[in-house]
């Protein structure tokens, strides 16, 4: 069975059977429930790695 990593518990979740899911910018995200799910969806930045998007938002030292 396919699993994907929670992004704010790190928990592994089944895809096939997951309840909880949200898409942010293109892409699927799944939860073990609905409170991670919720954390995701208010603020997915603090979730995602720094380099999702191909670049980092600490521009200090430029």
């Amino acid at each position: 069975m396919t699993t994907a990593i929670d992004p704010v518990c790190k928990m592994e979740v089944e895809i096939e059977t997951a309840q909880y899911k949200s898409e942010h910018a293109g892409e699927m995200y799944y939860f073990c429930s609905a409170g991670c799910q919720k954390s995701f969806v208010k603020d997915p930045h603090q979730y995602l790695p720094e380099d999702h998007h191909g670049h980092n938002h600490s521009h200090e030292g430029h």
